[in-house]
């Protein structure tokens, strides 16, 4: 889900756009700083930034495809060298640009890139694009740090008056016969099922507004169960296990554990 955002460098408002855990800059937006015509797909064609491109997609892309990319780098540079930001990407499987439509509309680029665009703007321009940044991101990590100050104030105070309830919930149900006979296509799900009683897409679409995944949203109890089972699982795979019988002892047993969690005085003692 995209969330945008918005900082002002230099009298420009700069779009900031939140999308699957990772942000991005718009180049569109830091274009209207830029004295004359100038244009994305011109610093695209330039070789130095083909080249810084490439080693910034080479650290953090796993998939990137390095045999278009030297393509693309053997041509930049020349005056018939064309290329936008759409063709980069899809030839590249490149992650550091991207191409929206819609709402957010617009180029926009990792921090990083972002940067080293600035520097195409001015070596002004990028400093306080670094610094307004800078001062969102800080602004963001005080809030956090507040939310979750409050959250384990209110969990403290509260603690007496929920506790037979959050038992209640916390403890993993035994798994339905449908649960035993679904074929999971990954072991994290298996442990996920065996606990929390669903998959990790269940709980996005049950919780669509949540940051973080299923097991980011857990309880201390809940963490230490998880790497439990992992271990416990890895043992029942090499036993020769099949899917269906490991889901149901994982079950068993995450539920035996959290019982026993749920009472322990040193687990408290952590909160």
């Amino acid at each position: 889900m995209a969330k945008n955002k918005k900082i002002q460098v230099e009298g420009k408002e700069i779009s900031i756009l939140f999308e699957n855990d990772s942000e991005y800059i718009s180049l569109t937006d830091m274009l209207k700083a830029k004295d004359g015509d100038f244009f994305i797909s011109d610093w695209l064609r330039n070789r130095n930034t083909v080249e810084y491109l490439g080693i910034w997609e080479s650290v953090y892309n796993p998939n990137f495809n390095y045999g278009e990319f030297a393509l693309i780098k053997s041509q930049a540079g020349l005056n018939s060298y064309k290329l936008s930001v759409k063709e980069w990407t899809e030839k590249t499987n490149a992650i550091g640009l991207k191409a929206t439509a819609g709402r957010y509309g617009g180029t926009y680029a990792h921090p990083d890139i972002a940067f080293e665009f600035g520097m195409w703007i001015s070596p002004q321009f990028k400093i306080y694009l670094i610094k307004e940044f800078q001062r969102l991101k800080d602004d963001e990590n005080s809030r956090l740090k507040l939310e979750w100050d409050l959250q384990r104030t209110l969990a403290k105070v509260n603690y007496q008056i929920h506790t037979d309830a959050i038992k209640k919930n916390l403890i993993p149900k035994e798994i339905t016969n449908q649960q035993v006979s679904f074929v999971y296509a990954n072991e994290a799900d298996i442990l996920n099922v065996a606990l929390f009683g669903i998959t990790s897409k269940e709980w996005r679409d049950n919780n669509p507004e949540s940051k973080g995944n299923i097991r980011d949203n857990s309880t201390l109890e809940q963490l230490v169960v998880l790497s439990n089972l992992e271990s416990i699982n890895a043992l029942l795979i090499t036993q020769g296990l099949n899917q269906n019988n490991r889901l149901i002892e994982l079950n068993k047993i995450a539920i035996t554990q959290m019982k026993s969690l749920l009472d322990s005085k040193a687990i408290k003692k952590l909160k």
